[in-house]
């Protein structure tokens, strides 16, 4: 059966959210109606629900107004293909995602390595909170911070493997960001960012190999490899 959705985090965000509106906590207008085997799914352990519950609790989402289309599956772009490969290669222990944003990689991310402990970092407020619903509704592995790519809350080496996809190119002071991409990984940092210019306003930055290099080198990185992938640049840098 095709799948809609990426169905372990919708399901989480709608389980989190229902026990929000059933709360009152979300100033819904409109009551939550669920019988006593939907109500169960709110509470079970999420790894134990089955295929089925997990779309019946995103229908119950829906019907209550909720809108998972974050979650929705397409198309993989090919950079978030080819960072998934290479993190396959890479075998992290676990990973900071920085700009995590509407979880375009994200959600992928957490399918691929269902084991993996990943902690998402964005600088807008719902979008954290969204994410923490995604925690609280049984995702345990994924945790979330608010926090501003250019001060991060982290100490040295506090992950092994940094990943930041399509985000430099919309920070201002980008050496600031890469010094403390660096500073926080122990062994890798995954990059991807516009190869050309393109028409994106909030584009500020168009990155070539040299100044990537010569970036991720004065932050710490020993090696640091650079590709092209359908009008982005894929960087892998590793320390030591």
């Amino acid at each position: 059966m095709e799948r809609a959705y990426y169905e372990e985090p919708a399901a989480a965000f709608a389980r989190a959210r229902l026990r929000d509106l059933m709360a009152g906590t979300m100033g819904t207008v409109e009551p939550v109606l669920m019988d006593e085997m939907d109500r169960a799914l709110l509470d079970r352990p999420l790894a134990e629900l089955t295929d089925e519950e997990r779309r019946r609790l995103i229908a119950i989402g829906l019907d209550a107004g909720l809108r998972p289309h974050r979650f929705k599956r397409a198309m993989e772009l090919p950079r978030v293909r080819r960072a998934l490969g290479i993190l396959r290669g890479l075998g992290p222990a676990e990973l900071l995602d920085i700009g995590s944003g509407r979880g375009v990689f994200l959600w992928p991310l957490l399918d691929a390595f269902p084991m993996l402990p990943v902690t998402a970092v964005d600088l807008l407020e719902y979008r954290v909170a969204d994410l923490l619903a995604v925690r609280a509704g049984g995702v345990e592995r994924l945790a979330a911070v608010r926090a501003d790519a250019r001060a991060l809350p982290f100490v040295d080496g506090g992950f092994d493997t940094v990943t930041a996809l399509e985000v430099l190119e919309h920070i201002p002071e980008t050496e600031r960001a890469l010094a403390e991409v660096c500073r926080v990984a122990r062994r890798f940092v995954v990059l991807s960012v516009p190869s050309k210019a393109d028409n994106n306003p909030e584009h500020i930055h168009l990155f070539d190999t040299k100044r990537l290099e010569a970036l991720l080198r004065a932050g710490g990185m020993a090696r640091v490899s650079v590709e092209y992938v359908l009008n982005h640049l894929i960087v892998v840098a590793r320390k030591g």
